[in-house]
């Protein structure tokens, strides 16, 4: 399990604010997160981790995030995204 830091959620500037921009929620972030069946990478644009993978209700994601701690992996989530059709 992947250990995932939250801002407060009514800090402007937060994490949570952030994705929710996206219509992302905490709960759905942690679902790709944790599912092993998601797919780890590099972003192209930042070089931060992403994962790529689905929510419980088959909702495509990308999760950008940062390596807070390594062991226990513990993740801070920069922003979330559905990936765009190509």
């Amino acid at each position: 399990m992947v250990e995932v830091v939250w801002d407060l959620e009514d800090d402007p500037k937060g994490n949570v604010q952030h994705i929710a921009e996206h219509g992302v929620t905490p709960e759905e972030v942690e679902e790709v997160l944790n599912d092993p069946a998601s797919e780890t990478g590099r972003s192209r644009s930042s070089g931060r981790p992403m994962t790529f993978g689905y929510t419980a209700a088959g909702r495509p994601l990308v999760v950008v995030w940062e390596v807070v701690e390594q062991d226990p992996l513990v993740v801070y989530p920069i922003t979330a995204y559905e990936p765009a059709e190509e």
